[in-house]
């Protein structure tokens, strides 16, 4: 007898695993609502340091990182992920609606950019470009 499996319902149990960064709790909550249940929130912490320990120990398919952090930046978070092996792939998630900061991030080992204003149209297309190798920038102005 054929299988009824179809390539969405394979979707569900290969969910993309993915940590959030951001020193904002509410901007944390909004994006896990954004990316559940597409993805698997594996964290959600509020500080660079906690994120290299945890990346780690949970090994994620892709890290949402906010750029302006208190004490360790996004883009010294993802240089150190990198120095230590990582292979996650990297979306920045900022405010920083500008072509230079898109470059420091992406010089940081960044595969995607999404400025703020646009999480909700463009982070979960981001993760998923991320996911599969490709980049991905939102509009910038």
């Amino acid at each position: 007898m054929p299988s009824s499996t179809t390539s969405s319902d394979l979707r569900g149990t290969e969910r993309t695993r993915v940590l959030l960064v951001d020193d904002n709790q509410a901007v944390l909550a909004r994006v896990a609502s954004v990316l559940e249940p597409a993805c698997a929130v594996v964290g959600q912490l509020q500080d660079g340091a906690a994120a290299l320990d945890a990346s780690a120990r949970l090994q994620p398919d892709v890290i949402v990182l906010d750029i302006s952090m208190p004490g360790m930046s996004g883009l010294e978070v993802a240089a150190r992920l990198r120095e230590a092996g990582s292979t996650a792939a990297i979306v920045f998630l900022t405010v920083h609606d500008d072509a230079e900061v898109a470059g420091a991030a992406q010089a940081a080992g960044g595969i995607g950019y999404v400025v703020k204003r646009r999480l909700v149209t463009d982070l979960l297309h981001a993760v998923s470009e991320a996911r599969s190798g490709r980049p991905f920038v939102s509009v910038l102005h």
